[in-house]
C-alpha cells in the first residue's frame, strides 16, 4: 500500500504505513568542492573547487530508516536495530534492490543523489549560510559522530541513533552529517574536474567505488565537513555500520 501527497514543496509518502517526505531544492549554482571554511583539514580529492550548475530536485528529510527499510525488503539488515535509527550495513547492490522495489510500490522514480546534488543540499542550497557542517560550524549541534575519536584505533564507541534528534539544516535536512555515510550515484574519482558543470554526474562502465558522504557516527570530525568524501568498493559483499542511503527524486 502506498500513498502521496503535497504541501510547500514536500511531497509526503506512505509505504506500507511508513511515513516519511521529500523535500524541494530550488536549482542554483555553487561552488563544491573544499572552500576556505574548511581550511583547517582539506583533504586532496575534494579539489579542485570548481562551479556547478544544478536543476531543482527533491532529497529525503531524513537518510532511509529502518522501518522503511523492512516495510519495502521485508527484513532488517542493520546492526544496531531500531526503527527509527537509520538503516545501515546495506551493500551498494541492496540499495539497488531497495531503489526497484520501493519504486515498483510507489510508481515514482526514486533514486540517489548525485554526488553533486547531495554537497548542495548538504550545503543549504541557495539558502546557504556557508556551515562547516549541514546547519552548523559546530559539529553537535546536528550530528552524532564519534566524539572520543583515537587516531589510529580501528574501534569507536558508539552507535547509530533516531533521525531527526539533532538539528536540521538551512533546508530542513537531517542528519546530513553524521549519523550513517550515504551511497551517492556516482563512480570515485581522487579528482574532481575543474571546469564549470551543469547536473554532473561520474559514471562509468568499469566503476569500481561508488562516493558516500557525510561521514557517519564512527568519524571523527573532520571526515563529516560538506565536502568531505570517501569511496566503497562497487562489488564489496561486507556489510558496514557505517552505511546508510537517502533518496532523491
Amino acid at each position: 500500500m502506498k500513498s502521496v501527497s503535497s504541501t510547500d514543496g514536500i511531497k509526503h509518502f506512505s509505504v506500507n504505513g511508513v511515513n516519511f517526505n521529500m523535500i524541494w531544492v530550488d536549482g542554483g549554482t555553487f561552488s563544491m568542492g573544499a572552500m576556505p571554511e574548511h581550511s583547517h583539514v582539506v583533504y586532496s580529492d575534494a579539489l579542485p573547487v570548481h562551479q556547478v550548475i544544478l536543476d531543482g530536485f527533491y532529497i529525503a528529510e531524513t537518510e532511509v530508516t529502518q522501518e522503511l527499510w523492512e516495510a519495502v525488503m521485508g527484513y532488517n539488515p542493520s546492526s544496531i536495530p531500531d526503527a527509527h535509527n537509520p538503516v545501515e550495513s546495506v551493500t551498494w547492490n541492496e540499495c539497488l534492490l531497495f531503489l526497484e522495489k520501493i519504486n515498483r510500490i510507489t510508481g515514482q522514480n526514486f533514486r540517489l543523489p548525485t554526488e553533486a546534488e547531495w554537497e548542495y543540499a548538504a550545503r543549504g542550497g541557495n539558502k546557504s549560510k556557508g556551515y562547516m557542517y549541514s546547519g552548523s560550524d559546530n559539529i553537535d549541534e546536528v550530528a552524532w559522530y564519534c566524539e572520543d575519536f583515537r587516531e589510529h584505533e580501528l574501534t569507536c564507541y558508539g552507535e547509530t541513533h533516531p533521525v531527526k534528534t539533532k538539528k536540521p539544516n538551512e533546508l530542513g535536512l537531517y542528519d546530513m552529517t553524521g549519523n550513517v555515510s550515504e551511497f551517492c550515484q556516482d563512480c570515485y574519482v581522487d579528482k574532481y574536474n575543474e571546469e564549470h558543470e551543469n547536473n554532473p554526474i561520474v559514471n562509468f562502465p568499469d566503476c569500481e567505488e561508488r562516493v558516500v558522504r557525510g561521514g557517519n557516527w564512527c568519524s571523527e570530525p573532520s571526515a563529516c565537513g560538506v565536502s568531505g568524501r570517501a569511496a566503497v568498493e562497487e562489488s564489496d559483499p561486507e556489510h558496514y555500520a557505517g552505511l546508510g542511503l537517502r533518496l532523491a527524486l
